[in-house]
């Protein structure tokens, strides 16, 4: 009899386990891939927002120290025989593939409409690379609620199923399938709102930075 209530209590307190990993554990193999599939994505979102944060605070100080440099030079030939070789600030490297392009070209005729196309396409060429990831982001941000709602519906069906056979509603049947279900609508939430701000933020800061290089574009025609 004691063995009885003793089993019966600890498989109590093993259904009112609501730790992290025992909601993982006790997850079916559906929910279980929902979980994985966001924490993945939580993670290498968390990588690409702290690849673009560096980034952009590395590009903003190099972009300002060249510019400096830039427009205290004597003439643009001059400045540009100076730049070293491996160049990784984006203005520096759309000024120098420019002035590449500019000494190459023979004739003079049409030259601002000509070097106008060169920096259009070299500053795409540059956002592009900057705008990387910026997609996954996006996805991660719209996606992964409902990646997290799928996962939850599919969990409370499984609950309802498990009274339905059991034939009991108690909340100790009821709670841990209900628990695991809205575990994956969080680990979706966890996963989506870091990415929305960051995508935002990203987005804002890549604006600006474009603004950036197309004015340097025009001030350079106009000097040239």
């Amino acid at each position: 009899m004691e063995a009885d209530i003793t089993s019966q209590a600890v498989g109590l307190a093993s259904s009112s386990d609501f730790s992290i990993g025992t909601l993982f554990m006790r997850a079916d193999i559906i929910v279980k891939t929902v979980m994985i599939v966001l924490i993945a994505a939580s993670i290498y979102s968390w990588a690409i927002i702290f690849n673009k944060y560096m980034l952009f605070k590395k590009i903003d100080k190099s972009t300002e120290e060249f510019e400096e440099k830039f427009w205290k030079s004597k003439s643009a030939e001059s400045f540009y025989n100076s730049l070293p070789s491996n160049l990784e600030d984006p203005m520096a490297i759309l000024f120098k593939n420019s002035m590449q392009t500019l000494m190459k070209t023979k004739s003079r005729s049409n030259i601002n409409e000509r070097l106008s196309t060169i920096l259009e396409v070299n500053v795409e060429k540059q956002m592009n690379l900057i705008e990387k990831n910026f997609t996954f982001l996006a996805t991660v941000g719209s996606t992964a609620p409902f990646i997290g709602l799928f996962g939850t519906v599919w969990g409370i069906m499984n609950s309802f199923q498990s009274i339905a056979i059991s034939r009991n509603t108690s909340l100790a049947i009821v709670a841990p399938g209900i628990a695991e279900a809205l575990f994956a609508t969080a680990l979706g939430l966890l996963a989506a709102i870091p990415a929305v701000i960051a995508f935002n933020k990203f987005s804002s800061d890549s604006n600006k930075y474009s603004q950036k290089l197309e004015n340097f574009s025009k001030r350079f025609i106009s000097i040239v």
